[in-house]
């Protein structure tokens, strides 16, 4: 089928463009950093907002051999939109749908002996041996198993289950805390941990398909902790995971997503005119207001109020006064654009429109936040697809 979405007809209020091509690219640039390990794309959060099923495609396309997603709902998702090959899945909690990700093939993770006693049952039921992947806590605090007695515990009874025919250990993981602060002393830390946590696990009798630690910034700075899979995030959507370092060209990636709306009305008003909720905004002097019809109910952050940088003909402006649920206005300084010319909020940077990071600088967050936060109001135009099967 062919990802590739027709052009409008007409304006749209709003549209986020995604460049599949531009996506497909950067797994290749990836994987050409990782030559010895298999690539995971992560397409959780509905892609970080991208479209989690074309963007898997395209990163299927391009050479990814794993697909990775934080809930199971995620990952039942990719099986029903007919995706192939592994996918492993991350986030459970009791009572989870354990069976019909053990039926779909899907890799569940298990961070503690409730998820293992779940997943055990599950397989009874399904008929089938549960593929799971056991998580290591080597520092991060959030997901994981403790080392010592727990991930002994852990171990021991994932290999009983495994002579039982109930489960196959597939995987062995961990999570970096601070891979985005290169020489961060976390670092070698939890690499070293994790070792440790591989060899017990090995020395016990677990033979995993893959073992992997390293995430999009360690992917980029980080050769020695690729082991058999790295798993690529952010960086896939050609945003820089550790802007500090490079910018997404430094690294060989260029962003995926450009989001733009149409002027829903351009008009002139005196000086000393409030604009917007709170009159936080009031103009200098006789300007042009120009209304930009997408608000933080579609995922423009209300912390971009007065601070967020938006490209029109030619011009980056400034959101003017408070971002609405639905609006938000910029001052033309006097220009006269026609309604309906575009208004682009961030992409590329090609044209000198901002970024995804520029709007992260004026929020005080990550671009990770900014593109993932977009919502469904907004509609996905694909681009740059091709034919895949």
């Amino acid at each position: 089928m062919s990802e590739t979405a027709a052009e409008p007809t007409a304006p749209l209020r709003a549209r986020a463009e995604i460049d599949l091509g531009a996506l497909r690219a950067n797994v290749r640039a990836l994987r050409a950093r990782t030559p010895g390990a298999a690539l995971m794309a992560v397409v959780k959060s509905d892609g970080y907002g991208h479209g989690a099923v074309p963007c898997a495609r395209a990163a299927l396309a391009a050479g990814a051999t794993w697909l990775g997603t934080a809930t199971p709902e995620e990952a039942l998702a990719l099986r029903a939109a007919g995706l192939p090959g592994p996918v492993l899945c991350w986030l459970w909690a009791p009572g989870g749908p354990w069976r019909q990700a053990i039926e779909a093939g899907i890799d569940v993770s298990l961070s503690g002996m409730w998820a293992l006693r779940e997943a055990v049952a599950a397989a009874r039921e399904a008929g089938r041996p549960a593929r799971v992947q056991l998580k290591a806590d080597t520092g991060l605090g959030r997901n994981g198993c403790q080392p010592g007695p727990d991930w002994r515990e852990l171990v021991g009874e994932a290999l009983r289950a495994e002579a039982a025919g109930l489960v196959r250990v597939t995987g062995l993981w961990s999570h970096f805390a601070c891979a985005d602060e290169p020489g961060h002393p976390s670092i070698t830390a939890q690499l070293d941990r994790f070792r440790e946590m591989l060899a017990y696990a090995e020395e016990q009798g677990v033979r995993p398909e893959v073992r992997h630690i390293a995430n999009s910034p360690a992917t980029l700075t980080l050769p020695e902790t690729h082991f058999d899979l790295v798993r690529t995030g952010i960086a896939m959507y050609g945003i820089s995971p550790i802007p500090e370092l490079g910018t997404p060209a430094d690294f060989g990636l260029r962003p995926v997503m450009t989001l733009s709306a149409s002027l829903a009305l351009v008009k002139r008003v005196p000086g000393g005119h409030g604009v917007s909720y709170g009159h936080h905004y009031v103009t200098a002097g006789e300007t042009t207001l120009g209304l930009v019809p997408v608000g933080y109910a579609d995922g423009v952050p209300r912390h971009a109020s007065g601070t967020g940088p938006v490209l029109v003909e030619g011009k980056w402006r400034t959101v003017a006064g408070r971002v609405a649920m639905d609006q938000f206005v910029v001052d033309l300084g006097g220009d006269e654009p026609a309604v309906g010319s575009e208004a682009v909020l961030f992409g590329p940077g090609d044209r000198g429109e901002p970024t995804a990071e520029d709007w992260a600088q004026a929020c005080g967050t990550i671009a990770y936040e900014i593109v993932t936060r977009i919502g469904t109001r907004v509609p996905r135009v694909y681009v740059n697809g091709e034919e895949i099967g």
